[in-house]
């Protein structure tokens, strides 16, 4: 897989009726390509990935209810967003930051700890955390060592260590409950399309590469930043080409049509709009040269 996806795609797209559509793939069309199997990819409805209160992806626990193959879905999906982060495209995706804790891991497992539930389930976190330092007595809150837990769209109760049924949680026993439990949510029930995503993912980029970089650099790397665009900055970086009068301050037609009056219009749009067309304009370069777009 690796050498494959390295390689240079070139993208033909076809029309509704089976027609190809007239254009010549210099760099654009795989981008856009590229762009739209993420977008799709990721989408929650498509079942293979959830936001957590943030909205932020993570993996779905119950992706193997909804299809045979999975994992050879995620291994897809990790393969093309390397190839993205290879191609220096930025992709309109934020992931949950456990997640991206697990990419880097230097664990095999990949595992994370306590810490990071924050970022799953921030209520369960916080409950979990007022378990920790309660002063009254645990026993009588009556809790086991089970969590019950949504599977194949029905409640099921699943042990946290074996017999966890039968063995009641104490005062001395409730950190390992809570870091069972957070085990559980962050790992045991997304290890094999953890595994699966970052496989695809490993197999186009090296390991040692990912993990030059922490949990929030590593979400920059493949989204960008959220600072503002900068439209001063992206008109005194623009090349023309064309004829000089028509881009001049001089031109009749500077301020109506040319593109310089364009860069006037943006600076009015609305941040996600901007976005927009930042994104259409790194799609949109000229043929078989290559744009590094970052912000």
């Amino acid at each position: 897989m690796s050498e494959t996806f390295l390689e240079r795609f070139s993208v033909t797209f076809y029309n509704e009726a089976g027609v190809m559509e007239m254009g010549i793939d210099g760099g654009g069309l795989s981008r856009e390509m590229i762009i739209a199997v993420l977008s799709q990819g990721f989408d929650p409805s498509q079942g293979l990935f959830r936001y957590n209160d943030d909205h932020a992806l993570y993996p779905n626990p119950d992706a193997e209810a909804l299809m045979e193959d999975f994992e050879a879905h995620y291994i897809f999906l990790g393969a093309i967003l390397a190839k993205a982060i290879y191609e220096g495209m930025l992709v309109d995706l934020q992931f949950a930051p456990f997640f991206l804790a697990k990419i880097i891991s230097a664990n095999r497992n990949l595992s994370v700890d306590f810490n990071h539930l924050r970022s799953l389930d921030a209520e369960l976190f916080r409950q979990l955390c007022r378990l920790k330092s309660y002063d009254g007595d645990v026993s009588d809150l009556q809790l086991d060592f089970t969590i019950v837990q949504c599977l194949y769209g029905k409640n099921t109760v699943v042990d946290l260590k074996p017999n966890g049924s039968s063995i009641p949680v104490t005062n001395e026993s409730r950190i390992e409950y809570v870091n069972l439990v957070a085990n559980y949510k962050l790992n045991t029930q997304i290890q094999r399309q953890s595994m699966a995503f970052i496989s695809g993912m490993t197999g186009v980029l090296s390991i040692k590469w990912l993990q030059l970089f922490d949990a929030d650099e590593l979400q920059i790397v493949i989204s960008g930043t959220n600072n503002e665009i900068n439209v001063d900055d992206w008109q005194e970086h623009t090349e023309y080409s064309g004829s000089k009068s028509f881009f001049s301050s001089s031109s009749p037609t500077c301020g109506q049509h040319s593109s310089l009056s364009l860069f006037y219009v943006q600076s009015e749009f609305f941040r996600s709009d901007m976005l927009a067309l930042f994104r259409w304009s790194d799609l949109s370069g000229p043929f078989f040269d290559k744009i590094d777009l970052f912000f």
